[in-house]
C-alpha cells in the first residue's frame, strides 16, 4: 500500500512538472537545460580534472624517471663491464705476465724487450678501439719507469692502493681527481678500474698490479647526449661521479645537494662500490599536462552527461513528444483528408504553432476534393493516353513483321521453285497466331522463345547452310514475362541485317540468363557487322525510343520493342551494341527482376 501511495506520489509530482515545462518558453528551457545540465557539471567536475590531470602526470612522470635510471644504469655499467672484460684477459695473459716477471740484465734489455713485445702484439689496438688507457705498475728493479710500466712505490700512498691492499687486491673501482700537476697531464676527473696480476703468483716473486683508466669525458658526453630531458646524477655517497648537466672534467668532483622529495632514486652495485642514481623531474607546464591527460578529461565529460539525464530527458519530452505529433500528420499529407492534431498541450511556441495548424487543415480540407478530383481526371487521361500509344504500337509491329515473312516464303519458292510447303505454311500459321492474339502484351518467356525458333526455322527454310543458330535459355527465366514480339524484332534484324547481307555461313546465338538481380536477353549474330558510327546510331534510337521516332519512315521494328520495354520498366532498362565491322554484333538489354 505504502508503495503503490508513493508511485501515485512520484506520478503526480511527474505530471505537474511536466505540465510547468510545457508552458515554459523555449527560451526558458534552454537556460534551464544550460544551468542544469552543463555549466553545473562543468564547475564541480573541474576541481577534480585538475586533480586527476596532475595525478597521472606525476604517475606518469615517475615511471619515465625510472625508465631513465634503468637506462643510466646500463649505459654506465656497460662501460665498466668493458674495463672488467678487459681486465680480465690481461689478468690471464701469461705473456704479459712473463714479461713483467723477468729480470732484465740492464736498461737496454729491458728497453728492447719492451718494445719487441708490444710491437708484436695487439695490445695497444684493443686500449685505443675501448677508449680505455692503462697502467702497470711492478715491484720488478729491472724494469724501468715510462710508458705503460712503472714502480710499485709511485702509488703505494694512493687511496686506491691502500684500500686494493686492504681487500686484498680483488678487482675495483675508484674515482679520483688528479692533481699530480705533472708536466704532460692536466687536473683531471678519473676513473680507473684496477686489480692484482696474481694470476701465476706461484713461480713469480714480484707484485704486479694493473690499472685500466675509462675515458671520463666519453662517459660525460654519452651521458649529456642521451637527451633525456631531466636532470641525472650517478652519485658514489655524496660525491657526483657524473651529471648530464654540463659540469667539467677539469673540476674537481661535486657534492650532491638536490632535493630528494621528488627525485627519483635508484641503487647500484659494481665491483665492491655502491652508487645512486638520482633523476630530478622536469619542469611541465600546466598546458601540457592538459594534453597529455586529454583522454581522462574527455572521459569525465561524458561521465558528466549522465548526471543530468533525467532533467534533459524531460525537457527534451517537451520538445520531442508534441513535434512528434506534428510530423506523424505531416507525414499524412498524401491521405485525402488532412487530420487534425487532437491534443495540443501546452502554451509555449510549440503549442501555439499545434493550434496554428489545426486552423490551416480546416481551410484547406474544404479544398481537397476539388484538388482530388481534378487529379483522377488528370490520372483518366494519362491512362487513356498510354493505352492509346500502345495500340499505336501493337498497329506497327504485326505487319512489319508478316510482311517481311510472307516476303520470305516467296522468294524461297520462286527461286527453288518448290510447291511442298507444308511445314512453310505451319511456321507462317504460328506466326500469324502470334499476330492476332493481342488481348495480352505480355507472354512468358518460354512461349517467347517457341515464336522465335519458329522463325528461325522459316528463315533456316530459306537460307539453308548459310544460317545456322542456337538458343540458351535459363530455365528459371522461362516463366519471366516481357512485351510479346521483342526477342522476335532483333532475332529478325540479326537475319537480314546480318546473315542476309553475308555470303558466306553465319550464326545467331539467342542466351536468356539472371545476373546482379536483372533479366539478360542478348541476341548475338556473326554476320556483316555495324560500323562504330552506325552502332552509335543505334545505341541512342534504342535508349531515347519514343513515339515519335515511329513517326519516320524505315526501320521502326527495334524503336517498337525499345519502347514498349521502357513503358513496361518504368525506363529502367538498359540496352547494349557491341560488334565490329565485318565480324558480327551483339545486343544486350538488361531489365530488372522487380520490373517484371
Amino acid at each position: 500500500m505504502n508503495l503503490h501511495w508513493i508511485s501515485d506520489r512520484i506520478i503526480g509530482v511527474r505530471d505537474r512538472f511536466r505540465g510547468h515545462i510545457d508552458d515554459f518558453q523555449i527560451r526558458k528551457k534552454l537556460f534551464v537545460l544550460y544551468v542544469f545540465c552543463v555549466l553545473m557539471p562543468l564547475v564541480l567536475t573541474d576541481s577534480f580534472i585538475i586533480y586527476v590531470v596532475f595525478h597521472s602526470e606525476q604517475v606518469a612522470r615517475r615511471h619515465s624517471m625510472e625508465n631513465v635510471a634503468n637506462a643510466v644504469q646500463y649505459n654506465f655499467a656497460n662501460h665498466v663491464e668493458g674495463a672488467a672484460e678487459m681486465a680480465k684477459n690481461l689478468y690471464i695473459n701469461r705473456s704479459l705476465n712473463d714479461f713483467l716477471g723477468k729480470e732484465y740484465a740492464d736498461a737496454l734489455d729491458y728497453v728492447v724487450a719492451y718494445y719487441a713485445y708490444f710491437q708484436r702484439s695487439i695490445f695497444d689496438a684493443g686500449m685505443i678501439s675501448n677508449n680505455i688507457g692503462i697502467k702497470l705498475y711492478t715491484d720488478n728493479k729491472t724494469i724501468i719507469k715510462g710508458g705503460k710500466c712503472n714502480s710499485i712505490a709511485s702509488i703505494q700512498e694512493s687511496d686506491w692502493y691502500r684500500e686494493l691492499e686492504l681487500y686484498g687486491g680483488a678487482r675495483s673501482l675508484f674515482f679520483l681527481y688528479d692533481d699530480s700537476r705533472s708536466p704532460v697531464i692536466e687536473a683531471q676527473r678519473k676513473i680507473i678500474f684496477v686489480r692484482k696480476m696474481d694470476y701465476y703468483s706461484y713461480n713469480d716473486p714480484y707484485e704486479k698490479v694493473l690499472a685500466l683508466t675509462l675515458n671520463y669525458g666519453g662517459m660525460a658526453s654519452d651521458l649529456a647526449s642521451m637527451n633525456y630531458g631531466m636532470p641525472v646524477y650517478i652519485c658514489s655517497g655524496d660525491t657526483v661521479i657524473l651529471s648530464n648537466t654540463g659540469n667539467s672534467v677539469r673540476k674537481n668532483f661535486d657534492r650532491y645537494e638536490g632535493s630528494t622529495k621528488d627525485t627519483y632514486v635508484q641503487e647500484m652495485d659494481l665491483y665492491g662500490q655502491k652508487f645512486m642514481i638520482y633523476v630530478q623531474p622536469p619542469k611541465i607546464s600546466f598546458m601540457e599536462e592538459i594534453r597529455k591527460n586529454l583522454p581522462v578529461i574527455m572521459l569525465l565529460l561524458l561521465v558528466n552527461i549522465a548526471l543530468p539525464f533525467v532533467l534533459v530527458r524531460e525537457i527534451n519530452r517537451s520538445f520531442s513528444v508534441r513535434i512528434g505529433k506534428l510530423s506523424d500528420v505531416f507525414n499524412r499529407i498524401e491521405e485525402e483528408k488532412l487530420i487534425e492534431i487532437e491534443e495540443t498541450g501546452g502554451q509555449d511556441e510549440i503549442g501555439e504553432l499545434m493550434c496554428n495548424y489545426n486552423r490551416m487543415v480546416r481551410r484547406v480540407n474544404s479544398l481537397i476534393q476539388t484538388i482530388y478530383i481534378a487529379k483522377m481526371k488528370e490520372q483518366e487521361m494519362l491512362v487513356a493516353r498510354q493505352n492509346a500509344e500502345l495500340l499505336a504500337l501493337h498497329s506497327q509491329i504485326n505487319p512489319h513483321f508478316l510482311f517481311n515473312a510472307l516476303e520470305s516464303i516467296r522468294m524461297h519458292s520462286i527461286l527453288k521453285n518448290e510447291y511442298e510447303t507444308a511445314e512453310m505454311v505451319e511456321r507462317l500459321a504460328l506466326l500469324q497466331r502470334q499476330y492476332l492474339e493481342w488481348g495480352n502484351d505480355f507472354v512468358k518467356i518460354k512461349v517467347e522463345m517457341e515464336f522465335v525458333e519458329a522463325y528461325l526455322d522459316l528463315q533456316k527454310y530459306r537460307f539453308g547452310d548459310r544460317l545456322n543458330y542456337e538458343l540458351d535459355i535459363d530455365e528459371n527465366c522461362e516463366n519471366c514475362r516481357i512485351p510479346k514480339l521483342t526477342v522476335v524484332t532483333f532475332v529478325e534484324n540479326a537475319c537480314v541485317h546480318g546473315i542476309e547481307s553475308k555470303s558466306k555461313p553465319g550464326w545467331i546465338f539467342v542466351r536468356i540468363y539472371r545476373q546482379d538481380g536483372s533479366l539478360c536477353l542478348e541476341v548475338e549474330d556473326t554476320g556483316k557487322g555495324m560500323s562504330e558510327p552506325n552502332m552509335r546510331t543505334l545505341q541512342y534510337r534504342m535508349e531515347h525510343a519514343n513515339l515519335e521516332m515511329l513517326k519516320d519512315k524505315g526501320r521502326v521494328g527495334t524503336v517498337n520493342a525499345c519502347l514498349r520495354l521502357k513503358m513496361m520498366s518504368h525506363d529502367k532498362v538498359s540496352f547494349e551494341v557491341d560488334g565490329e565491322y565485318g565480324i558480327g554484333t551483339m545486343i544486350q538489354i538488361k531489365i530488372p527482376l522487380i520490373c517484371l
